[in-house]
């Protein structure tokens, strides 16, 4: 599958820009780039040391393109392990294409998605975790996911799988030796060690899987459904979260028919809020729609924000209307019950102290905010981020967010309990190994030390154009 071909592709986002970086790659990347470029100082770039930058022009014989700024790259040390150039450019896209096409003309294909860290990952400058945390990084748009992709990049969780591999591999080795000296009886694998190196194994995999809950939500956000009944503020709630006008309001219930997702970042953390239809019973067939999709999101939703009707009137608050909320709290507890669910009453401006005492008697936990008033939003944006494990974040530990990732380490740890129960019962070493054997595969899924061409082809396809 490996290719020293010249590749060439744009490495900044197309569009106009004020400069773009367009990458070639492969054995005769460099003379492509010296066929097309005059330097100012007539400087040959195959006679040029690597990592240093050039200044001149772009000819197509003897049209001048563009004045240009040539950074060489010489294999290995480059990011692919090839002969690299990159050749920043004005950001004009004239100019762009009209470089691209002229490097076509002179030997270069375009690359395919991905193609740049592929070949990084098969010449032995990334293992395959570390090349797949290089679409997570240009994909992060929170603290958080950029610090885990960071730390994957970096090899923090290769590093860990690779150890755990060496040393099952290790006595795999003696296993196998035990195998051929068969008929002498003996034994080079003492059997207490590896049960103490299985344990271990277990004890890792089994956090790195529980990782993953945490690290999935990091990557791909915490869905927050916001239900209540129709003109109870939950539109106001989410642009007072958003901090901007991004939900229509008014004082017609039922004007939210339609669901209204917008981001926000809380310490890090990416929440994705989910405004949704007012749920009550109505004729009007396109709010039932509306309230129909309500449910939908609840059940696609981590965490659900209750909106409560109740407000003051007068110096008291109308014990009907409180039984009403509370059979609505339990109601979507007994539906939802795995989900974690914040009460809130809004229009906390309009109560009185003894109100507030009250009705926090009557509904435990709930979160009084005045949605209008900017009140209490911080400390619900505080008890969103209670609900996210962040802890591994400021340990520094590995956390899973890959799912091609957790699937390897759940058929590892389950093949770990196979030999574990084959210790335990003097199963033969001829029928442990299989196992044995089947946990190094799936390690080595992980980093890449055993692949095929489909798995390659599909994890660098979601790659982008360029990297």
């Amino acid at each position: 599958m490996l290719n020293n071909d010249a590749i060439v592709a744009l490495a900044t986002p197309s569009g106009a820009g004020a400069i773009a970086i367009i990458r070639i790659s492969g054995q005769e990347a460099i003379s492509i780039g010296n066929s097309v470029f005059k330097s100012i100082k007539n400087k040959d770039l195959r006679n040029q040391k690597t990592h240093t930058l050039h200044l001149g022009h772009i000819m197509d014989d003897t049209k001048t393109l563009d004045e240009v700024l040539v950074s060489i790259f010489k294999g290995p040390n480059s990011y692919t392990g090839e002969n690299t150039i990159e050749i920043s450019c004005h950001g004009s896209t004239y100019i762009q294409q009209q470089i691209i096409q002229l490097l076509l003309r002179k030997g270069c294909r375009m690359a395919d998605a991905g193609e740049f860290t592929l070949r990084a990952f098969l010449n032995g400058k990334l293992d395959l975790s570390q090349a797949e945390a290089v679409a997570d990084l240009i994909s992060s748009d929170n603290e958080a996911s950029h610090q885990i992709a960071m730390q994957q990049m970096r090899g923090g969780f290769s590093n860990e799988i690779a150890k755990l591999r060496e040393e099952l591999l290790n006595f795999a080795s003696l296993i196998e030796l035990e195998l051929d000296f068969a008929e002498e009886d003996v034994e080079f694998a003492d059997r207490t060690q590896f049960n103490e190196l299985l344990n271990r194994i277990e004890f890792v995999l089994k956090r790195l899987i529980d990782s993953f809950a945490v690290g999935n939500v990091i990557k791909n956000g915490i869905p927050v459904a916001i239900v209540g009944e129709p003109n109870v503020g939950k539109s106001t709630l989410l642009n007072a979260l958003l901090n901007e006008e991004r939900a229509i309001v008014s004082d017609i219930a039922g004007t939210t028919r339609d669901t209204i997702e917008d981001e926000l970042t809380i310490g890090g953390i990416g929440f994705r809020f989910i405004d949704t239809a007012g749920i009550r019973e109505t004729q009007d067939v396109v709010e039932s729609i509306g309230i129909k999709k309500t449910f939908e999101k609840i059940e696609q939703a981590q965490v659900v924000l209750y909106l409560s009707p109740l407000t003051p009137k007068g110096g008291t608050l109308d014990s009907e209307n409180v039984k009403q909320v509370q059979l609505e709290i339990e109601k979507i507890k007994n539906q939802f019950p795995l989900k974690p669910l914040i009460i809130i009453g809004n229009k906390k401006d309009l109560y009185s102290n003894q109100q507030i005492l009250n009705l926090q008697s009557q509904i435990p936990n709930i979160l009084l905010i005045s949605a209008k008033q900017n009140i209490g939003i911080d400390e619900l944006k505080d008890q969103l981020l209670s609900f996210v494990n962040t802890g591994a974040l400021r340990n520094n530990e590995t956390i899973v967010t890959n799912t091609r990732h957790y699937d390897s380490l759940l058929k590892a740890l389950d093949e770990i309990s196979k030999v574990k129960y084959g210790i335990e019962t003097n199963l033969s070493s001829d029928l442990m190994a299989i196992d044995i054997k089947e946990a190094l595969y799936h390690f080595g899924m992980i980093t890449g030390q055993v692949t095929n061409d489909e798995l390659l082809g599909n994890i660098f396809a979601n790659f982008c154009i360029g990297k």
